[in-house]
């Protein structure tokens, strides 16, 4: 008895194991554990959400090894602070700091930011712990390749898989013009197996908040909806749509913002006297204003202020305006060229081929009927209301032969050959017109009905879209006309504004109730700044673009990524499918002792 006794003290403090496997290591270890600390690691596991139920993962995992091992806490926000081994003291603190964020990131990529810090350490036996809700969208496995390190894959699972998203917003038309209506369209999803009913939508635009109206929507499925407002000042304009849903919320909003101009200017050079017609056409428009320049007088500098420059019938065309009409469409502004009857075609000829835009061939005085325009282009899309009805096209009694060279046609003769065509370049674009604007060779002057609008909606569409939202994470860049502040500052800040009204995800009263400001990375192009955020905007909603002590020059709106949007995941099956022998599933409950699981797994089961 008394030796059975000593064998069983012996055996008490010697910790014999039985090991699971031949591939239990012994020694110093470098441990890496990565936390998914996504948007949807906010959905509820039984009482809590996955996140805090992952951290206690990653502290069980911690404490399942020695203090003489050394760690990793890796989150989706890649913090440089974290791309280093640290102790098990640092670790669990680490863990203690991690929070929600919007970043999201493919695992294959965290397996490699993973790799890359545990090569820095000396420690042989290499470790690495995911922790996840395995999204489907985000569980490339498959694309990392390294045998070495060993894997260990942890999914979280959430009780319900439920959400309402809006996807994305756009406007119909890409100019947003004062005291006119606008229409967005937005794409609203139920990324759930569950018809959704009563789905509320609501339109915030310049602090005023209505009710757009509701809609159901099936399964699995989007719906698109179309939501109007007018817009009754000009400048900057911040606009939110949301959703109510709960309790996944951070895709119920979307921030947008848009700039309307006061005025839209058109500038025509004249190579003979001012066409009465045009000015008869923007002379009721008290939101077009029209300037006539002599084409053997032009101040180049001025350019720059106007959204259409229109060349009526000048009898050459000079190197140096030729030079300035390029930079004016390549920086986003619109050329519409009426050729003379009596034009010097090589100076035309060689400012076209800048354009890539087919030459002029002699004129040539013979009738010719226009017969189709195209509704499709933005110049004469939704101008008529019938569109098949008889519209009377223009009538030319002579032309000039526009050579094919790619352009779109806008007006087209009867035979096919162009009448009007439209020559893309940079940000802008070319119209070329192939007879001349005088009323004895072209009637287009005299119909209204195409004229008119024709002449508007280039003008329009020579008012630079902006893009109206951009996404948190995606390393945007930001493009704003550079200025100098008064007290000659050129540095710029971002400023983030608060967002007051009711939203669907509850962000108006909570994050965005203040404002932070911070200078962007920036570089000045020309007239351009570049600026790119960078990881300092990490919260949805609307930024100002500021010189110091000066008004904005600039607004942009952010959203949070809507990838984590679809909720789908994979099964510990699908996970576990087709894994290589270094990668494994730990698929323990919720109860259960995890540290004893990762213990039993590095070391065997200790008797």
């Amino acid at each position: 008895m008394r030796c059975l006794a000593i064998a069983a003290m012996v055996l008490a403090f010697a910790q014999p194991f039985i090991p699971l496997s031949s591939g239990v290591k012994q020694g110093e270890k470098a441990v890496s554990i990565y936390v998914d600390n996504s948007f949807s690691m906010g959905a509820l596991s039984q009482n809590a959400p996955l996140l805090e139920l992952a951290k206690q993962r990653a502290r069980d995992i911690v404490g399942a090894f020695g203090v003489e091992n050394r760690f990793q806490v890796l989150t989706n926000d890649f913090e440089g602070r974290d791309q280093r081994l640290i102790s098990k003291e640092d670790a669990l603190n680490r863990i203690e700091e991690i929070r929600t964020s919007p970043a999201t990131r493919d695992l294959s990529k965290v397996l490699i930011r993973q790799q890359q810090c545990l090569q820095t350490g000396k420690q042989e036996n290499r470790i690495a712990f995911v922790i996840s809700d395995f999204q489907r969208n985000i569980a490339d496995l498959g694309a990392f390749r390294d045998s070495l390190m060993e894997v260990n894959l942890v999914p979280m699972r959430a009780v319900q898989e439920r959400n309402i998203s809006i996807d994305s917003v756009w406007f119909e038309s890409p100019v947003q013009i004062l005291n006119q209506p606008a229409n967005l369209l937005v794409k609203i999803s139920n990324r759930s197996d569950e018809d959704a009913e009563e789905v509320r939508l609501s339109l915030r635009h310049d602090g005023q908040t209505k009710p757009v109206g509701s809609m159901n929507i099936s399964a699995q499925s989007s719906k698109l909806d179309t939501v109007s407002f007018n817009i009754l000042h000009p400048g900057w304009h911040e606009a939110r749509l949301s959703v109510t849903d709960y309790p996944v919320q951070f895709d119920d909003d979307y921030y947008l913002s848009f700039y309307v101009a006061e005025q839209i200017h058109v500038l025509a050079i004249n190579g003979v006297e001012p066409n009465k017609y045009i000015g008869n056409a923007f002379l009721g428009a008290r939101y077009f204003q029209l300037d006539n320049a002599d084409a053997r007088a032009l101040d180049y500098s001025k350019f720059s202020a106007y959204q259409l420059i229109l060349l009526n019938e000048p009898a050459s065309i000079s190197s140096g305006l030729a030079n300035e009409l390029e930079t004016f469409v390549e920086n986003g502004g619109n050329v519409l060229v009426f050729p003379s009857q009596t034009a010097d075609l090589n100076s035309y000829n060689t400012f076209l081929q800048a354009f890539n835009a087919g030459s002029l061939g002699a004129f040539e005085p013979s009738t010719r009927q226009a017969s189709q325009l195209n509704m499709d282009e933005f110049v004469f899309h939704d101008v008529f209301l019938n569109k098949s009805a008889n519209l009377r096209l223009p009538v030319t009694q002579g032309n000039f032969r526009i050579a094919p060279s790619g352009g779109e046609h806008i007006i087209t003769y009867r035979d096919g050959s162009a009448m009007l065509a439209k020559y893309p370049k940079g940000e802008g674009a070319l119209y070329l017109c192939a007879a001349p604007l005088n009323e004895q060779v072209s009637d287009l002057v005299r119909n209204g009905e195409v004229f008119v609008p024709m002449l508007f909606k280039m003008a329009i569409a020579g008012t630079k879209s902006r893009q109206i939202a951009y996404t948190i994470g995606k390393d945007e860049v930001l493009e704003a006309k550079h200025q100098v502040s008064a007290s000659g500052e050129t540095i710029y800040q971002l400023r983030r504004q608060p967002d007051t009204g009711e939203g669907g995800s509850g962000n108006g009263g909570g994050d965005q109730a203040g404002s932070s400001e911070f200078i962007p990375e920036q570089r000045i192009l020309g007239s351009k700044v570049l600026l790119t955020p960078g990881t300092q905007v990490r919260d949805a909603g609307w930024y100002r673009l500021r010189l110091q002590g000066d008004s904005t020059l600039a607004e942009f709106a952010f959203n949070y990524d809507r990838k984590e949007s679809d909720l789908s995941y994979l099964s510990d099956d699908a996970i576990a499918e087709g894994l290589p022998g270094n990668m494994r599933v730990l698929t323990e409950n919720a109860e259960a002792n995890f540290g004893q699981v990762v213990d039993e797994q590095e070391r065997g089961i200790v008797l």
